[in-house]
């Protein structure tokens, strides 16, 4: 019994990191279209400047945790302004904005991750946060993983709450249902747009900074959790803020039990079987609308 729990908890702890990253990458191409392949190396500027006030600073990860989603929001409104806002003025349609967008987020990912390995390089970094065990249910954890779960998955409900109960998520949600149709209420997509492309790199850097505790960072840690959240998208539904959370937690789910009960190097396997399947019993999502 204590085998299922210790497997069931590391995968929701995982799952939960998967629902932050999805998350705001969900906002980015939900709204905007724009598929910013560069996100995960967003969550690993995340990591590395987290790590940075731990081991220079001696500032708690935690109490960093909204200086580093201010401080990635910021830089979001800047990659916006130079990278993506001009190509969405030029471009002549959706599907040509959603083409040239892919195209700026390769260029995006290879800058960043070069410039991370000019400045940190290829060794491995981390730190000691939190690492003494804890029981929980008969099993024994490290009290970093049980916070960064906790921390993870406060940020995606206080991310659907905003998105559901507030006047700019109304806004965000109208733009994702009908763009044309949310201009003519008054909807300003030239603030919009910015402000939520900061927020998806914003909860991306946040994910990092959650990964930094508990495992350790290199400039290439990026790119995989860019694909994972694809496949959570696509598990979720395009647009669905819930079915991100939901969807990020069932996908921690299937590899920890998959990796236990097969191996370890089947996890990339198990993803993409969900996402295959996925795409071909439900296209639109398990729990989109």
């Amino acid at each position: 019994m204590s085998l299922w729990i210790e497997l069931a908890v590391s995968g929701l702890i995982t799952g939960g990191i998967y629902a932050v990253v999805a998350l705001g990458l969900n906002l980015q191409y939900g709204l905007m279209r724009i598929m910013n392949i560069s996100h995960g190396e967003f969550l690993m500027l995340g990591a590395y400047l987290t790590w940075l006030a731990y081991t220079v600073l001696a500032v708690n990860p935690l109490v960093f945790l909204p200086a580093v989603a201010v401080l990635m929001f910021l830089v979001g409104l800047a990659v916006h302004r130079v990278c993506f806002r001009p190509i969405a003025r030029r471009a002549p349609s959706v599907e040509a904005f959603e083409a040239r967008s892919l195209l700026v987020g390769f260029g995006l990912m290879f800058l960043v991750q070069n410039a991370a390995y000019l400045a940190w390089g290829a060794d491995l970094r981390g730190y000691s946060f939190l690492d003494e065990p804890v029981e929980f249910a008969g099993v024994r954890f490290t009290e970093n993983r049980l916070v960064v779960f906790g921390f993870a998955v406060a940020a995606s409900l206080a991310m659907i709450a905003v998105l559901r109960y507030t006047l700019i998520g109304k806004a965000v949600r109208a733009m994702m249902q009908s763009p044309s149709g949310a201009q003519l209420v008054g909807v300003d997509t030239a603030v919009l747009h910015p402000v939520v492309f900061g927020a998806g790199l914003a909860l991306a850097a946040v994910a990092g900074a959650l990964l930094s505790m508990v495992y350790e960072v290199s400039p290439s840690m990026g790119e995989p959790y860019t694909v994972t959240a694809l496949i959570v998208i696509t598990l979720g539904g395009l647009g669905s803020a819930v079915g991100c959370l939901v969807g990020g937690l069932l996908l921690g789910l299937v590899e920890s039990f998959g990796m236990h009960f097969a191996t370890p190097s089947l996890k990339m396997l198990l993803s993409y079987g969900v996402f295959i399947a996925v795409l071909l019993a439900r296209p639109k999502g398990l729990f989109a609308r």
